[in-house]
């Protein structure tokens, strides 16, 4: 997980968590349920998360030695539009989240590389890099309507659920055009 910025948290960001309630003695936990509005540029070329759209975060805060370890699930809505004939997709996802966020003091900086653990910022952890992550990489690079899409004819575009089941260009030879002119003059 990259590094959350080191700009100071603002508490009342959607996708910042309080944990000054949460013990700091292993094994306590905390249950989180909220309901915060998509970022912009949640998702990938062809499908997102609308900007703005409801993005449910149940998720269990647990006290470790090192930090928070934060776990649960992420819901919401996708759009986007097919890779194969550019109709629209509409679906929900659920994705799981799994993630350690070290204290500013713990010996994890330490004992591993930056970018492999979240830190946090006092009692403050930066969630939407982990769940921007548990999202993203959960969506399919090229999205499908429907899994036997035919998709669009390449000669005419038009999609190939809507041409008849013998439809076919006549692909002509450049080499043998000049004779099929011939043949429809002396008709």
């Amino acid at each position: 997980m990259p590094k959350s910025p080191q700009s100071h948290l603002d508490p009342r960001q959607p996708f910042v968590l309080d944990t000054t309630k949460l013990p700091r003695q292993p094994g306590a936990t905390r249950a989180l349920n909220r309901v915060i509005p998509a970022p912009a540029d949640f998702g990938l070329e062809l499908i997102r998360v609308p900007e703005g759209s409801d993005v449910e975060l149940d998720l269990v805060l647990t006290s470790v030695s090192e930090g928070v370890y934060v776990s649960g699930r992420v819901r919401g809505s996708l759009t986007g539009e097919c890779g194969r004939c550019l109709n629209e997709i509409g679906e929900s996802f659920d994705v799981s989240l799994a993630e350690l966020f070290a204290y500013e003091d713990s010996t994890t900086e330490e004992t591993t590389d930056e970018d492999e653990v979240g830190r946090m910022q006092g009692d403050l952890i930066d969630l939407e890099p982990a769940v921007r992550d548990a999202v993203v990489l959960t969506l399919p690079t090229n999205p499908l309507c429907r899994p036997d899409c035919p998709g669009l004819c390449p000669e005419c575009g038009v999609h190939f659920d809507d041409l008849p089941a013998d439809h076919s260009h006549e692909e002509v030879d450049p080499r043998w055009a000049a004779l099929r002119n011939l043949t429809s003059n002396e008709e």
